[in-house]
């Protein structure tokens, strides 16, 4: 199941049906588990755990150290979780102290070529970056999202579920669940009414999930005010209701 020229750390533990490719390298501490294939060239440096199923393709560049200046060779982490899909010459780096010491990537992603995810940004599940989009660091990006490729995200961002980010996107403050962007600059452009659809949202709930986007993005209210107005549409839906709680914790402003 591995390649005779790959290179495996003595301190690394994979498990027994994980396949890694010709050249490969795997450093220690790391942990790799069932299920997992890795293709040739692929470099993987710990402390980095990586859960079940994935396929990770040719020169991947996973765990390395964070691109930040304050970074001082700390012990910190990468964790990936289960049945992600790593395209070629993407790159996940390692977390930092100035924020939880680990980068989190969760369940079920698809990260296209040439992605980056940067330190300490979590991802949670179903996620999808295509080509070339990229992450800087400290990025929060919940489940369900969509970025197009070569959408850049800045620091400290957060980008809601089932949010869509068209080709090219800039996003340089936060995004609110189920809307779509796009443009430069980049700017709101309505709901994504297809991917909710296509995950089983009912049409009732679109439809308050539309009424929320008004409020928010045609009423000229002050955003609080269009929280307000809104607590009366989460009472009928889960999902208004989470878009009032990310609006209420914002970090950078919201994308307007």
């Amino acid at each position: 199941m591995i390649d005779p020229t790959a290179r495996i750390d003595s301190r690394a533990e994979l498990a027994d049906d994980v396949v890694v490719g010709a050249y490969s390298v795997i450093g220690p501490e790391v942990t790799i588990a069932a299920g997992t294939v890795i293709a040739s060239h692929v470099v993987i440096k710990g402390p980095t755990s990586i859960g079940r199923h994935n396929r990770i393709y040719q020169f991947a560049s996973l765990g390395d150290d964070p691109q930040d200046k304050k970074y001082a060779a700390e012990i910190t982490r990468l964790e990936i979780g289960d049945r992600n899909t790593i395209r070629e010459y993407a790159s996940m780096h390692r977390g930092t102290f100035q924020d939880h010491s680990v980068t989190q990537i969760g369940n079920d992603n698809l990260f296209m070529a040439y992605t980056h995810v940067a330190h300490d940004c979590v991802i949670g599940d179903h996620v999808i970056m295509a080509n070339g989009a990229s992450l800087a660091g400290h990025v929060r990006l919940n489940s369900h999202a969509i970025l197009g490729g070569f959408t850049l995200v800045h620091q400290f961002t957060q980008i809601g579920q089932y949010s869509f980010a068209a080709m090219g996107s800039a996003i340089t403050q936060d995004i609110p669940p189920f809307i779509m962007v796009g443009g430069r600059p980049t700017r709101p452009h309505g709901i994504n009414s297809v991917g909710m659809e296509r995950n089983g949202i009912s049409a009732e709930d679109i439809r308050l999930i539309r009424k929320a986007y008004k409020l928010i993005y045609k009423m000229n209210l002050r955003l609080e005010d269009a929280i307000d107005q809104m607590e009366d549409l989460a009472a009928d839906s889960k999902e208004v209701s989470q878009m009032v709680s990310f609006l209420r914790n914002v970090n950078r402003g919201i994308l307007r």
